[in-house]
């Protein structure tokens, strides 16, 4: 093990020196101006001394995911370090939970700068580390310092796997330092485990302890409300071919449809000839047109809260499908295209959603909208309260 740890420090302090010219460089760009200083060049202050609990998350949909892990932490008042990497991840951070004394959130330093944290750290009982964040020197650190260390909501994706077996040497040494890991599903664990985790337990995803929040309401038209989030090039034309065929039936229907990639939403109108077509931006919403273009960024949720049907895309391409948790909690009918395995184990969490392959089967379940089940997400609250007493014992 320490001749690994020297070898493995020595490579990285090596590739620091020959990218310095580089780093510099990137610390004038909007999106590393701050990140980048503190972690490579040391320019934040340490940890408080009596930090308990450490979480670490890499970008803003992991400090997401731990929300509830914080909130739960700041009830039984326990002081908190939370380490991101990137720039979204710290704003969130800040901007949600910076009114509390004992919570403080910092940049992970590169691992070459990380012993200058460790004189701050000696009260430290518990690192908890997210997803695939399977950095050598936390874990060591954090073991040399007698704490327990937790990898939760832990995943490994199909695209990822081949790249980690080829490091799988370096892995066996991280894992080695991990006394527990919360796999986010059974394909997880089995993947985890050959790259050497031991004491794996199936948790599911940690998203789905997560508040949901809208932050405008709307009024529900009162026309039959079919909503397309996230929709992909191609898929447009997917979703305006089974709603064409439904708005002839059924006039009074609404199709709200959302680009993903705001550079499309131009693109999008202009595919839209022969209905009333109007924007979120300019309209709001209305019962005057027949297809609603979202041409506004964070406001999927406040229009799955007005949806009766939702049309999850991003999976009739093979994009690999988005998050079908946000329309489940405002219990919307919910249908999906077969590519989802980017977000199969959301798709576990979730009860009554139905999967089409094509715009001929979508068409069938518009046409039969009534008899389909309202979605809903299934949360087992045990095992939020076990991952809990884990951190906190």
């Amino acid at each position: 093990m320490k001749s690994f740890r020297f070898f493995y420090l020595c490579v990285l302090g090596i590739g620091y020196l020959a990218f310095l010219p580089f780093l510099f460089l990137l610390v004038f760009k909007q999106k590393y101006r701050n990140s980048l200083p503190a972690r490579f060049f040391c320019q934040q202050k340490k940890p408080s001394k009596d930090t308990e609990i450490w979480l670490h998350a890499c970008s803003f949909g992991e400090v997401k995911s731990l929300e509830p892990i914080i909130c739960e932490l700041l009830e039984k008042q326990k002081n908190i370090l939370l380490t991101t990497t990137t720039q979204t991840g710290y704003a969130l951070a800040q901007k949600t939970f910076c009114q509390f004394a004992n919570f403080q959130v910092l940049y992970l330093p590169f691992e070459i700068f990380l012993w200058r944290w460790k004189s701050s750290l000696l009260n430290l009982k518990t690192l908890v580390v997210t997803e695939s964040e399977l950095w050598y020197m936390p874990f060591f650190m954090a073991k040399d310092l007698g704490a327990k260390t937790l990898l939760i909501n832990a995943r490994v994706s199909d695209r990822s796997y081949d790249k980690y077996l080829k490091l799988q040497f370096y892995y066996r040494e991280v894992f080695s330092f991990i006394d527990k890991v919360f796999a986010q599903s059974r394909n997880d664990e089995i993947r985890l485990e050959s790259l050497g985790a031991k004491n794996i337990q199936v948790f599911g995803n940690l998203k789905v302890y997560s508040n949901i929040q809208t932050t405008k309401l709307y009024n529900k038209p009162s026309k039959l409300v079919v909503v397309a989030g996230s929709s992909h090039a191609d898929e447009e034309k997917i979703v305006l071919k089974a709603f064409n065929v439904l708005h002839k039936k059924n006039p009074n229907s609404l199709l709200i449809l959302a680009p993903r990639h705001p550079e499309r939403f131009d693109e999008v109108c202009a595919m839209l000839e022969g209905f009333k077509v109007s924007r979120l931006s300019q309209d709001g919403i209305s019962d005057d047109s027949d297809i609603i273009v979202v041409d506004i960024l964070g406001e999927l949720n406040n229009i799955y809260r007005i949806a009766d049907i939702v049309v999850l895309c991003g999976s009739f391409v093979k994009v690999g499908g988005h998050n079908p948790l946000e329309p489940a909690f405002f219990g919307a009918k919910l249908l999906s295209g077969p590519y989802i395995f980017n977000q199969y184990v959301l798709f576990d969490c979730v009860e009554n959603y139905a999967i089409v392959q094509d715009a001929q089967e979508l068409e069938k379940k518009l046409l039969d909208y009534e008899n389909l089940p309202h979605s809903k997400i299934k949360v087992e609250k045990d095992c939020f309260k076990e991952l809990m007493k884990e951190i906190m014992a």
